[in-house]
């Protein structure tokens, strides 16, 4: 193991997973980061737990859009009880990731660490961060927000947002502990969300996550998208054409991939900027929202979506029913 991921591949099994020689780890991995899946599972080897990978383009053809029966039936007989998705993103496989988180968290009752996008600097940076910290700050935001009737953001880019919240449906507090069967999390981790049942107003978005993250990084002018009745209803690149061809064609995919499917606030206090690297930059201090999937199985919102792409506001002021809990980024609670 390279001498410098120790911290983040500690953090990713031992405090974030809780991993001990009583697991069985699956760890599903691909040509995009070789090295961090080798410290995972070094460091989980040295837990006593056993381990056992897939190489995806060993297994299946990339891209993939959905998960293949016989990678299924080979981690249903392998019974793990904790697993990891370690790689690059890909366009299209969103619908794989679902189906496969489905099967490890639902079917499989699995602890689950999701790292697509994961590079080098996030495993210096947000994996080797303090988790206690983590830890403490979401719950103190998840305890404000899990109640809330309304929330308001405003960012100096212009964001002016208000959303609205449905108590029948669950906050989701991502504080980097999976220590029981079937809870997971987005790794480096820091952030609570849930579906809104209504949004409307404008965010001016720094950065797009899924497909567009590793395309685009962070945008040089920000896109400004419109949101009414909870749907994505206009957008503007800034002359970007071949930006706003792509969101055209990502929000065709499905008829729900203009609906916003999530609200978020970012809690990892430990990160001072963000890279271009929406897999840490959606943890950062701030607000994203994202179109499509609203991850029904963990919010329990009534719809679905073959996508789901996440846009970024830092450095947010956050009203929750009234109350400030951020101003510019820095927490209240």
């Amino acid at each position: 193991m390279r001498p410098d991921f120790r911290a983040g591949a500690t953090n990713a099994t031992s405090v974030c997973l809780g991993i001990t020689r009583t697991d069985r780890v699956a760890v599903i991995r691909n040509a995009g980061a070789p090295a961090i899946a080798d410290a995972i599972e070094e460091q989980g080897s040295a837990l006593g737990a056993v381990v056992s990978s897939w190489n995806m383009e060993e297994v299946l053809k990339r891209p993939v859009d959905h998960l293949p029966a016989a990678l299924g039936q080979q981690l249903r007989e392998f019974r793990p009880t904790a697993s990891y998705y370690i790689g690059n993103v890909l366009p299209g496989e969103v619908r794989f990731r679902q189906e496969l988180i489905r099967l490890i968290t639902v079917d499989l009752r699995c602890r689950h660490g999701h790292m697509p996008g994961i590079d080098e600097r996030l495993m210096l940076d947000g994996m080797a961060a303090d988790y206690d910290e983590i830890y403490r700050i979401t719950r103190a935001v998840y305890e404000r927000v899990r109640s809330a009737q309304h929330i308001e953001v405003r960012t100096a880019l212009g964001t002016e947002l208000r959303a609205t919240f449905d108590q029948h449906i669950r906050w989701v507090p991502c504080d980097g502990r999976y220590h029981e069967p079937g809870r997971w999390g987005n790794l480096p981790e820091g952030e609570t969300y849930t579906a809104p049942s209504g949004i409307d107003g404008l965010i001016v978005g720094e950065e797009m996550g899924d497909e567009f993250a590793p395309r685009y990084g962070l945008f040089k002018t920000p896109v400004r998208i419109r949101v009414q009745n909870g749907w994505l209803a206009d957008f503007d690149t800034g002359g970007n054409e071949a930006l706003r061809q792509d969101i055209e064609e990502y929000l065709g995919r499905h008829p729900n991939s203009r609906r916003v499917g999530e609200f978020a606030i970012g809690t990892n206090i430990g990160l001072k900027q963000i890279v271009g690297n929406f897999l840490q930059d959606e943890k950062f201090p701030g607000v994203h929202i994202a179109f499509g999937d609203p991850y029904a199985h963990e919010t329990g919102a009534a719809w679905e979506c073959t996508t789901h792409v996440d846009v970024l506001a830092s450095r947010a002021d956050v009203y929750v029913d009234g109350r400030p809990i951020m101003a510019e980024g820095r927490f209240l609670v």
